[in-house]
């Protein structure tokens, strides 16, 4: 049964029930109340929001999970168009009354529990304590922005200002900017400190714009003495943001405040950014985190491991070290995963199960990747049609996803180069060998690439 033959609300309610289980409750609450579906015609979706920053938010930055959730309705869903609509009737309200409910709860929980801390988290900085220098490992993947931080303790708003720090998803950027954060405010109590993420700082204007509190937001942000924002790529595409936040930055820069930010590429890969905030961004000092190496990554799961308090065997530790390269994040997620199975079966795990629990649930399986696979989500991706993979087209924004289809079906699918040439529109294999051989360049290079494949990469083995 389609989506045009079964109630819509009842579709929608279905969909916010997913998308609402991998996001914030405070987001889901501000980007997805007063939301519907329209109509649906030829596969199309039409969904109303409220506002056009409802709409470019939404758009830009929960699409692809809108898409995915509506598909697995209705697998002839091929896309999602937004009308703004300011007088919607929605009859999917009581979901958002029961979550509302949760995030005050939640709300209160986290207050009665902050007044056992010492009065330096009085402030509302947002500031997670247990993110320190301390507790954070040092290697030559980091070493770099690791100095150029503690250089920023020792004289705030005076070296490195704004402090820059880049990398791929998952490399400690966010512990590394808070141990800032900490380390400053456990110097000087008084010290005024917010840490958010560019995407808080939307959401919290927006509600100051339905408020007609925008001045007051400003002013808000403008009284701290460090200002660390997370994630700033996802200003990209937002106009109105990073007018009001390159006021704030100017505000806060020329009054000798600290700016910290993060990113998962350095300013001139953001797309859609203005030379103006991207000669801010550089104006300071750049530092990029990349991939631990073998040794930081064994250092790192043996920090995490007298943390969480698990016992594990060497031979277990120097396993996980060298099948799991990505990212810290990926390192805890199998410590995590040990911990919680040692816990229900209630007994300690032979080596021999502790590793095929790792390759169970934590290893990306090579064996899952199909050649649709790769091609689908490469599609999806990029948002083409599936047949310009196949075409013979020269066009810019069909060439680049098509080497990098081949860089992946070669690389993740291990798949010949005659066979890749074959499949992708009966193409000779030194094309395939001179795309692949171009991707393995950029990647060194291009940081916009490195992070496309990686969250190519992120799809195909979710």
């Amino acid at each position: 049964m389609t989506i045009e033959q079964t109630n819509k609300d009842e579709v929608w309610e279905k969909v916010l029930l997913e998308i609402e289980s991998i996001i914030s409750k405070a987001n889901f609450i501000t980007w997805f109340k007063n939301t519907n579906i329209n109509k649906t015609k030829n596969g199309i979706v039409f969904l109303s929001v409220p506002n056009s920053f409802a709409k470019e938010w939404i758009q830009n930055k929960y699409n692809k999970f809108i898409i995915g959730a509506f598909r697995k309705i209705d697998p002839s869903i091929r896309a999602v168009e937004y009308i703004i609509c300011s007088n919607i009737q929605s009859n999917t309200n009581k979901i958002f009354k029961i979550v509302e409910e949760n995030e005050k709860i939640e709300k209160n929980i986290n207050t009665t529990t902050q007044l056992g801390f010492s009065n330096i988290y009085e402030d509302n900085s947002s500031l997670n304590k247990r993110y320190t220098f301390n507790n954070f490992i040092v290697g030559s993947f980091n070493e770099l922005a690791h100095a150029a931080a503690i250089a920023v303790t020792k004289n705030p708003g005076s070296v490195y200002n704004p402090l820059f720090v880049y990398g791929e998803s998952g490399l400690g950027k966010t512990h590394l900017l808070q141990a800032i954060g900490n380390k400053l405010r456990e110097k000087n109590k008084n010290f005024k400190i917010k840490y958010t993420t560019s995407e808080k700082f939307t959401s919290n204007l927006v509600q100051s714009i339905q408020k007609y509190k925008t001045y007051e937001f400003k002013e808000e942000y403008k009284k701290y003495d460090l200002l660390i924002m997370d994630d700033v790529q996802f200003l990209s595409g937002k106009t109105k943001t990073r007018e009001e936040f390159f006021h704030i930055f100017n505000t806060l820069y020329e009054n000798n405040k600290q700016i910290i930010f993060s990113s998962d590429r350095p300013p001139k890969s953001i797309p859609d950014l203005e030379d103006r905030l991207k000669t801010r961004f550089e104006g300071g000092m750049m530092a990029d985190v990349s991939r631990p190496e073998y040794e930081a990554r064994l250092a790192i799961l043996n920090s995490k491991s007298t943390e969480k308090n698990i016992e594990l065997p060497k031979e277990i530790i120097e396993y996980i070290a060298s099948i799991i390269k990505n990212n810290v994040r990926e390192l805890e997620g199998s410590l995590n995963v040990i911990s919680a199975q040692t816990k229900l079966l209630d007994k300690n795990l032979t080596t021999t199960e502790l590793k095929d629990l790792i390759n169970k649930n934590i290893f990306y399986s090579r064996k899952k990747v199909t050649f649709n696979k790769i091609i689908e989500t490469i599609v999806e991706f990029y948002e083409i049609e599936k047949n310009r993979i196949f075409e013979k087209s020269r066009r810019k924004e069909y060439v680049l996803p098509r080497q990098i289809a081949m860089y992946l079906l070669r690389e993740d699918f291990k798949a010949s180069y005659p066979y890749i040439g074959q499949k992708l529109g009966g193409r000779d294999h030194t094309t395939v060998i001179h795309a692949y051989e171009k991707i393995s360049r950029d990647l060194k290079t291009n940081h916009q690439i490195k992070g496309d494949i990686q969250k190519i990469r992120d799809y195909l083995y979710k």
